[in-house]
């Protein structure tokens, strides 16, 4: 079944952006209707951030994002198979020449990545400019691990690690230089090394993984987002300017920072946040779950 999928992925590859993107869209319009489990966790996140919306408005913003989510699946043959001409022509990249500065200069760089439908699409956009160091979560499909792993790797000389491998071997490869770690942080890894902070409002299961990195490694850190632009007329990545006073003495403080600027840039184009995530599934002791 696998294989069948990936042929599909590359027989869509060569079809223009913009009709992948109105496939993905009608992809995504059905998938909101059939898949019900995972509709609720979507509007049981939206429901938890944003409290202020009405159920309407929270059904809405919920189908644009599974139209995003399959637009994001559809569109990853362009990022497995496309090349590196077309990859570039369409990933619109904002503020690249201040990583290449801070490299040039010996300063580590760790790029927080959001995560956005089109992340894996920056990733790929990124490896085609500089090396870069990235963690990764191993998948119970092999395969699709493999092609994962592929779609990242596949242009310069990029370093991919397990989350099994700790940060080690990440801190090791930035003190090397000449890297960009492409980092996200922002997802349920369960309690173990997590604190609980506010996301949207929310006490949140978050690993203070960016300030420990950052300590050990001198790095310096930028948001790095990336946009799917409608109609698929492309994507824009942007790379904000350096984090000032980061990290500080007060690791806490420091993830709670890390958590009000993700949240910034939700609030810019929210369907595209990958709310299918249970986010906030670790509670906090005695709290009870909310899936």
């Amino acid at each position: 079944m696998t294989y069948l999928v990936l042929a599909f992925l590359w027989l869509l590859h060569w079809l223009p952006l913009p009709l992948q993107a109105a496939l993905g869209n009608a992809l995504g319009w059905l998938l909101y209707w059939l898949v019900v489990p995972r509709r609720r966790v979507v509007l049981t996140n939206l429901r938890l951030c944003f409290p202020q919306m009405s159920e309407g408005e929270r059904a809405r913003l919920a189908r644009r994002h599974f139209m995003c989510v399959a637009r994001s699946v559809l569109e990853r043959g362009l990022i497995w198979f496309g090349s590196r001409e077309r990859i570039r022509r369409l990933v619109k990249v904002e503020g690249l020449d201040k990583v290449h500065a801070l490299l040039a200069e010996g300063t580590p760089v760790i790029l927080l990545v959001p995560h956005f439908c089109a992340l894996d699409t920056g990733g790929t956009r990124i490896a085609t400019e500089m090396n870069t160091v990235t963690i990764y979560s191993a998948q119970k499909n092999k395969i699709l691990e493999r092609w994962l792993s592929h779609g990242r790797s596949r242009f310069g000389d990029q370093a991919l690690f397990s989350r099994q491998e700790g940060v080690r071997p990440v801190v090791k490869k930035l003190r090397e230089g000449g890297r960009a770690f492409y980092y996200l942080p922002d997802m349920d890894f369960g309690p173990r090394d997590s604190i609980f902070v506010p996301f949207f409002g929310v006490q949140t299961a978050t690993v203070p993984g960016l300030p420990r990195i950052a300590r050990l490694a001198r790095a310096a850190v930028v948001t790095f987002t990336v946009r799917m632009l409608p109609m698929g007329r492309g994507y824009e990545v942007l790379i904000g300017p350096v984090w000032e006073n980061f990290p500080s003495e007060d690791e806490t403080a420091d993830t709670v920072r890390m958590n009000q600027e993700i949240e910034r840039h939700v609030l810019t184009m929210p369907e595209q946040y990958y709310w299918v995530h249970k986010r906030f599934k670790t509670r906090p002791p005695g709290e009870p779950g909310v899936y």
